[in-house]
């Protein structure tokens, strides 16, 4: 588990999301690209079993979502615009399912780590709402933190390690390139890609 906030080696504050929006992979691999963002570990949270497997929260065993802790730099990125990506790169309006993935594992939510993630999370959903961008309102349950239990390694860095992989191509590819495009002032400068 992370820490809500850490002092880096320069003293500058870090500050922690977590947030579950469908797959990890999407998640991990989008969020890897801001500016700010120092470090995204693909996880698992919500839930009731502590340290599960992947195949556990699969098959909808443990209760967990599959999340991502996003480590950033407000000085850089904010909570507001974390959420802002989030909520342009996956559908909030459908409850357990994102895609093809299907189940509770899968769902929407925001795990809060203290009272101002929360205003903001909530703040955020109702403006969204009222602007109805979605046909349907946002089913994001905005919850408050307990735990976090980090993927299997193999799961960390998967679209960078399996692009050529179908479900890289077909789902997590055009995630990174509606980042690209809708975000494109908020992207690192790549000097590895």
């Amino acid at each position: 588990m992370v820490d809500e906030q850490s002092q880096t080696d320069e003293g500058s504050r870090q500050e922690v999301a977590t947030l579950a929006g469908g797959c990890f992979w999407c998640l991990e691999s989008v969020f890897d690209e801001l500016e700010g963002v120092d470090q995204v570990v693909p996880g698992y949270s919500g839930g009731t079993v502590p340290d599960p497997s992947y195949y556990e929260v699969c098959f909808g065993k443990t209760g967990h979502a599959e999340a991502v802790q996003v480590m950033f730099d407000p000085e850089v990125i904010n909570f507001r615009e974390i959420l802002e990506v989030f909520f342009t790169i996956h559908d909030p309006t459908t409850v357990n399912r994102q895609g093809m993935d299907v189940g509770a594992q899968y769902r929407s939510a925001i795990f809060y780590h203290n009272e101002e993630q929360k205003l903001i999370a909530d703040s955020i959903i109702r403006e969204l709402n009222n602007e109805k961008i979605w046909a349907a309102p946002i089913v994001t349950a905005v919850t408050p933190f307990e735990s976090f239990y980090p993927a299997e390694h193999y799961h960390r860095r998967y679209f960078k390690r399996n692009r050529g992989q179908p479900y890289c191509e077909l789902v997590i590819a055009p995630k990174v390139a509606k980042l690209r495009k809708e975000h494109v002032k908020k992207l690192k400068i790549r000097r590895d890609s």
